[in-house]
């Protein structure tokens, strides 16, 4: 059996995980963190994420919310429901389509995110303790130019 010349050579064992592995890992214990240090604020990393898109971008559709939260407009509806239901955001008719309804920050979830904001800012912190501000920097710039190469393959 020969090995074709297009295929990749295997990993040296001493290489330790694949990057995508530790990405993942970073990833899930992220998000595990999250949910932990916004849950005092009675928020999910969902919620938290709809309210900082809505802060970014005020008067977002449902629909423009879940394609840009990555989920099914089904499942922002029901998101976008209880955050109102929780007096987090409010609905008002577009005025060039009524039965297009543009969400907006209350008081109240302009106040919860602040504080939720604050967790996070602290999770941040305690996630680079052990980089320096140069390292940080080439950090977010080595993730940006991954996320762009993944997003100009697709």
């Amino acid at each position: 059996m020969t090995e074709l010349a297009d295929s990749p050579s295997p990993a040296p064992p001493n290489a330790g995980p694949r990057l995508t592995y530790l990405v993942k890992q970073l990833e899930m214990a992220e998000r595990a963190c999250m949910e932990e240090v916004l849950a005092p604020h009675g928020m999910t990393l969902h919620q938290y994420t709809a309210l900082s898109l809505l802060e970014r971008r005020d008067g977002l559709s449902s629909a423009q919310l879940a394609r840009r939260h990555y989920v099914t407009p089904q499942a922002m509806n029901q998101l976008v429901a209880t955050l109102e239901r929780d007096g987090l955001i409010r609905r008002t008719a577009d005025a060039a389509n009524r039965r297009i309804l543009r969400a907006s920050l209350t008081e109240n979830g302009r106040a919860t995110l602040a504080a939720c904001h604050a967790a996070v800012d602290q999770l941040e912190r305690r996630m680079l303790a052990e980089f320096n501000s140069d390292q940080e920097q080439e950090f977010r710039a080595a993730l940006e130019r991954s996320l762009r190469g993944l997003a100009d393959s697709a």
